[in-house]
């Protein structure tokens, strides 16, 4: 058997373990054989519809780009969703990991320095990678612009606070928060990396609900939205690339 035999048995044979075909890239990336190597090791995913990204079609303002991540169709399921948008310089959004009680879906706004594919993608129990992808178009600069948090007289007085709510629905509730924070990717001249990296999701009694790796891509001034199941208050704690740790409470 020639090397190349041996490389798309490899290849296949993963897959073929769970039945399935990886199916056609609904947004054709030159990408993503790289991004598959680099976030996913090369493991067993499919295309999957039912992880949605939803983001408008065109960045009106590439610094604070609104995106849903919704991988509900899975309750119960998900180990960890990992997002990034393929043509950034700097392209992890995040890696979140929802726990008991939190649902898996999540909203963020995000920067975007051109037009790009978005990625989630999924991990479910199975060892199995599901992938929601979209584009976004825009007319670039999102990265590199500079940020709007510093040129506010008395930013670092409000570093860290969270502003929020609880918002109830049908059979759970919508927690919505903002962190102040210039949230900086090192990619304006001068000012170095400065972001919120780390942040956690606990309720009354400590336990972990959630937990979130955040990354440079994240706009200043994060705001983060989760679906939460049951009552009770709820605590976001954060920390950022400094080593500085912030916290808000949400009853």
């Amino acid at each position: 058997m020639g090397w190349r035999a041996r490389w798309l048995l490899a290849c296949w044979l993963p897959l073929a373990a769970y039945g399935m075909d990886p199916g056609k890239d609904p947004v054709p990336s030159v990408m993503w054989s790289y991004y598959h190597k680099q976030y996913l090791d090369n493991a067993p995913f499919v295309f999957d519809e039912r992880v949605k990204l939803l983001a408008p079609p065109f960045a009106e303002d590439a610094r604070q780009v609104p995106l849903e991540i919704d991988a509900r169709a899975f309750k119960g399921e998900v180990v960890k969703i990992i997002a990034w948008a393929e043509l950034n310089p700097l392209p992890k959004i995040v890696d979140f990991q929802p726990g008991e009680g939190v649902l898996p879906w999540l909203a963020i706004r995000i920067r975007i320095e051109q037009a790009t594919p978005l990625r989630a993608a999924v991990l479910t129990k199975d060892g199995l990678w599901h992938v929601g992808s979209t584009l976004i178009d825009a007319a670039g600069g999102g990265c590199t612009a500079p940020s709007v948090v510093r040129s506010q007289p008395g930013w670092e007085e409000h570093l860290g606070e969270v502003l929020g709510g609880r918002y109830p629905r049908s059979d759970f509730s919508r927690l919505r928060l903002q962190v102040a924070h210039p949230m900086d990717n090192g990619m304006v001249s001068g000012i170095p990396e400065f972001y919120i990296n780390h942040a956690e999701l606990r309720d009354a009694q400590d336990r972990v609900l959630a937990r979130l790796e955040l990354f440079a891509a994240v706009s200043e001034n994060p705001d983060l939205a989760f679906d939460l199941q049951g009552p009770g208050p709820v605590r976001l704690l954060l920390r950022d690339t400094s080593g500085s740790q912030f916290e808000g409470a949400i009853p």
